[in-house]
């Protein structure tokens, strides 16, 4: 009897070891800098022009994973910061499947065809900049869930923009918005190492 007991305490305690690693193993990573939607959207509508005068529409999200970025040729530091991160993050992202950087101008009255084509290039001439006039723009930034604002006066004005990032699935559909965040005294940022990771797991999990 004794040994009947043993044997099955040990079974019991097997199979709960068993249980608890296939949950662990199951059990995906939190995300680092990223925000998952409950429910992933369909993107509005939207019509803008790029860097080579091509249309670039919901059609060319088709197939393929998009990070879209919210910014102007002339911001002084967040947006070079920024491509410049994705520049070198880049190889590692699109390794991960079919992918595209989409850089979205919200300055159209000076970030002309030639201009948008000289900027990203400088940062990876595969990476799209496109852009059109507001009433194309607002509706995409809410629909992206980006604000911008422009501010001051003249020529010399500046925009204030959301400095976090949107994946959008091949379907064309809103998946997750990564943010920056801050270390004691250090400034807002997000680190490529947590980029990687975060998409590498989102991808992975609508693939799956």
């Amino acid at each position: 009897m004794k040994k009947i007991l043993l044997v099955t305490g040990i079974l019991l305690f097997g199979l709960a070891g068993l249980m608890v690693a296939i949950t662990d193993k199951q059990a995906p990573a939190p995300l680092r800098t990223s925000l998952e939607y409950p429910q992933a959207r369909v993107l509005a509508p939207f019509r803008l022009t790029d860097q080579h005068g091509q249309v670039f529409d919901n059609a060319r999200l088709m197939g393929k994973w998009s990070l879209f970025f919210l910014g102007y040729t002339s911001c002084p530091d967040l947006c070079p910061t920024t491509l410049g991160k994705l520049a070198a993050a880049y190889p590692e992202l699109s390794a991960l499947a079919p992918f595209q950087v989409v850089f979205i101008s919200v300055d159209p009255q000076r970030d002309t065809q030639a201009k948008l084509l000289d900027y990203i290039n400088f940062f990876n001439p595969e990476f799209i900049a496109a852009t059109a006039g507001h009433e194309q723009l607002f509706p995409l930034s809410r629909s992206l869930g980006f604000v911008y604002a422009l501010v001051g006066d003249g020529d010399d004005y500046q925009i204030d923009h959301s400095a976090s990032m949107v994946l959008v699935s091949p379907a064309g559909e809103r998946v997750a918005v990564i943010k920056p965040s801050a270390s004691p005294g250090q400034a807002l940022q997000i680190r490529n190492q947590d980029l990687i990771a975060d998409l590498g797991q989102i991808i992975r999990r609508h693939r799956d």
